[in-house]
């Protein structure tokens, strides 16, 4: 199949497209192919089931929260470089939009009429436009694939926006390399022209070249305060954990990057003094109690810390993922789509005052300690195939929680145990599973128990008891 020609007429490369949009969302064979940047962009999504006739994203900031959104963003001070260089430069039938790294449009600018146009389809401040909530769009995309991406007319996988171009470049921290937003120029249709990527891309890499020179800018002060403190191995590293400088001993080499947890840090004005070769102080000893129906609890070196279910839940899903969750991340498996990076900052603000900032450490969020939990006890029996042990560990994980990463893993440990119960065939695991949390509620475990069990066993009249409350429950 012959891709889609890059055709001077934008009306006739739209209608096209709206061929090959209807046909391979219906499955029928297209009349051209797609380009794999938007055929991938449409199968995420779907799979994030975003419908072609979704009509609208998500409004996530209102009209009275949005000022504290853009004051707090790092690509505020940038705008009006971005309105003259970039406005000025692009033909007045545009609109220039910044979101930030979340896909929320933080700021839009341009001609009058096509900011009229864009409010009939929200595409506006305080809308999110990541491609989980809207689907393929040149912003969202950008962000998903970390690249500069145009998407014109029936690329958009929902059909509102097919009368619409646009093209965009993601924008990244030179401190520490994370997204900080994407910059957009979006159109009608029939504006299509090559030189808007590119247009774009360049206002992008302006950009993060101010970002950089203020970097070194920061640097170069950090270094004149404080390099007479590089001797023995030391080095200077910025706040971020990037190396500024170091001693030649210290096997460093400026621009690295290094956990901090890793190294004895000594705080100074804008950074730390880091000495990777001193011997590193013994990591805490964390005990988490995360299954059955009580309250969870951690112990931190001997001492017992009652959790609320929040702090546990972040604990569980952090314990599941040693090597470390983002703030974005953390929030995603929390709560969804609807989760909230902000919270989740604070929630483990919070717990690191409970447990020792040591336990838990930040950029990314993990645990820096040696952790033993009643929840890893339960999955390693599992993998080892022993149901014995993995009885004496048989409660549900946080069974309160409607978090949706701990609802996916404490269904996926039940069914892991019962698979296992059943699969051994031995009458005194099968009865013992039917007094545990995973067990006493599941009438085909409990029926199957009763047919086989002998008539003189001390377990029947409570399961028949069991059995009796569940059948006659409505």
């Amino acid at each position: 199949m012959k891709p889609i020609p890059r055709s001077t007429d934008p009306l006739e490369r739209a209608r096209l497209l709206e061929r090959v949009h209807a046909a391979l969302l219906s499955g029928e064979t297209a009349p051209a192919q797609a380009r794999p940047v938007v055929v991938e962009s449409w199968q995420r999504s779907l799979r994030a089931r975003i419908s072609p006739d979704v009509g609208e994203p998500p409004v996530v900031f209102a009209d009275d929260e949005i000022g504290e959104a853009r004051q707090a963003h790092p690509l505020a001070r940038w705008v009006p470089l971005l309105r003259s260089t970039l406005l000025e430069a692009a033909d007045t039938t545009h609109i220039m939009i910044i979101t930030d790294a979340a896909g929320n449009i933080l700021w839009r600018q341009g001609h009058p009429q096509v900011c009229r146009d864009a409010d009939r389809v929200l595409l506006a401040e305080g809308t999110r436009w990541a491609e989980q909530a809207i689907g393929t769009n040149a912003m969202g995309t950008a962000l998903a694939t970390g690249a500069p991406v145009a998407i014109h007319s029936a690329e958009h996988l929902v059909r509102t926006y097919h009368s619409w171009t646009c093209a965009a470049c993601p924008v990244r921290d030179p401190e520490t390399g994370e997204l900080l937003g994407a910059i957009d120029v979006s159109g009608p249709l029939h504006t299509m022209h090559p030189a808007l990527l590119a247009l774009v891309v360049t206002s992008a890499q302006l950009v993060e070249s101010e970002l950089r020179a203020r970097m070194h800018a920061r640097d170069d002060a950090f270094l004149a305060r404080h390099g007479h403190h590089l001797e023995s191995g030391a080095a200077l590293v910025s706040a971020t954990g990037r190396v500024v400088a170091s001693d030649p001993a210290a096997a460093l080499v400026p621009g690295q990057r290094i956990a901090l947890g890793g190294a004895e840090l000594e705080p100074l004005p804008g950074g730390f003094l880091v000495r990777p070769h001193r011997r590193q102080q013994r990591k805490s000893q964390l005990s988490l109690m995360l299954l059955g129906d009580g309250v969870p609890t951690a112990e931190v070196d001997g001492v017992r810390h009652e959790l609320s279910l929040r702090h546990a839940e972040m604990l569980a899903l952090l314990a599941l993922h040693p090597g470390g969750l983002t703030a974005e991340r953390l929030a995603l498996l929390l709560h969804g789509e609807h989760g909230n990076a902000t919270t989740v900052r604070v929630e483990i603000h919070r717990l690191r005052s409970i447990l020792g900032t040591s336990t838990i450490r930040t950029r990314p969020y993990r645990i820096d300690a040696d952790v033993r939990s009643d929840l890893a006890s339960l999955r390693e029996s599992l993998r080892a195939g022993d149901v014995h042990a993995a009885l004496d560990h048989a409660g549900l994980l946080l069974p309160h929680s409607e978090s949706p990463a701990i609802r996916a893993e404490r269904d996926e440990l039940r069914a892991a145990l019962r698979t296992a119960v059943l699969n051994t065939e031995n009458l005194a695991v099968l009865g013992r599973f039917t007094t545990t949390e995973a067990g006493r509620d599941d009438l085909e475990v409990l029926e199957k128990a009763l047919a086989d069990l002998p008539p003189s066993a001390p377990q029947r009249s409570a399961i028949e008891a069991r059995l009796h409350h569940l059948w006659t429950a409505d």
